[in-house]
């Protein structure tokens, strides 16, 4: 008697999707994007904003006395906590103005309009905008830059100051930059199979980016409007823990973060959709469509 031929199982392929598929999965996901409720995507960036906002305070405390290192190994050190931030976007779910630069593809591919397009930005940077200066506010109340004697909140007044003190050509280019590595850990993540995996293409790219230095909008509208805050409303004690007054940071005021944050979202935005998403779908997806 003859045993009837079983069904063979179909065993998903261990190997991870190549660039074309990439490619494919991430025009999908931006028509996807672009296909939300105007509430869900300022909801998503919101978390995004404060995600991010969140890898800047891990950063600005492990920053915090490294002064003994080296700049580069303290640089480093930096990078690799604040990739705490994409990966919570990426991970757990949230939308980032800087990641979706890359709904470019879909748009290129006319999957959405570029109206559509227009619209997810403007609705997901309302949100990471929201994120970000709430989480500034709560850290602020918290008191945090009062720790370790003044040091946490004058290392983040230190870092604003830097940063509102860039000149327009430099702050672009630093941020065209920055997005290009952030644009390809988003990248990248289209072609992870596992939660480890995405972390693991994730950190090395965001590392470099803080370790060379580089400018990330979403981030700065946390790290300059705390160190605002510091600046205009932290106590007597405070500043006679540090030694310092306020005079002290003369470039940190509202029209230097303004400056900052304009130009690096201009920057990252043509750093993201041109030279990341524009490139893959030329190459990928220009014949394809």
């Amino acid at each position: 008697m003859s045993e009837t031929p079983k069904k063979p199982i179909d065993v998903p392929g261990l190997d991870a999707p190549m660039p074309p598929e990439m490619a494919l999965a991430c025009e999908a996901a931006g028509a996807a994007k672009a296909g939300r409720d105007a509430i869900g995507l300022v909801v998503l960036g919101l978390l995004a904003g404060a995600f991010v906002a969140l890898g800047a305070v891990f950063m600005t405390v492990v920053l915090t006395g490294a002064g003994d290192l080296p700049w580069g190994v303290a640089r480093l050190l930096a990078g690799l906590v604040f990739s705490l931030g994409l990966v919570l976007v990426i991970v757990g779910g949230a939308e980032l103005f800087t990641g979706d630069s890359l709904m470019i593809v879909a748009c290129a591919s006319r999957r959405i309009t570029v109206g559509a397009l227009l619209r997810a930005w403007s609705l997901v940077y309302v949100g990471n905008v929201a994120g970000a200066l709430g989480t500034a506010a709560l850290v602020f109340l918290a008191g945090q830059h009062e720790f370790g004697g003044g040091a946490v909140g004058k290392t983040a007044l230190a870092i604003a100051e830097t940063k509102a003190a860039l000149p327009t050509v430099q702050l672009f280019f630093l941020a065209v930059l920055c997005n290009v590595l952030v644009c390809l850990a988003v990248w990248m993540s289209f072609g992870a199979r596992s939660i480890t995996d995405k972390v693991l293409v994730i950190v090395p790219p965001i590392a470099a980016f803080v370790a060379a230095g580089f400018e990330h909008s979403i981030a700065n509208l946390y790290l300059l409007p705390y160190g605002l805050a510091i600046k205009a409303w932290a106590d007597l004690q405070f500043w006679t823990a540090i030694g310092q007054s306020a005079a002290a940071f003369p470039a940190l005021s509202v029209g230097g973060a303004l400056h900052n944050i304009v130009v690096a979202t201009v920057g990252n935005l043509i750093g993201g959709s041109l030279m990341v998403g524009g490139v893959y779908w030329f190459v990928h997806l220009r014949q394809h469509r």
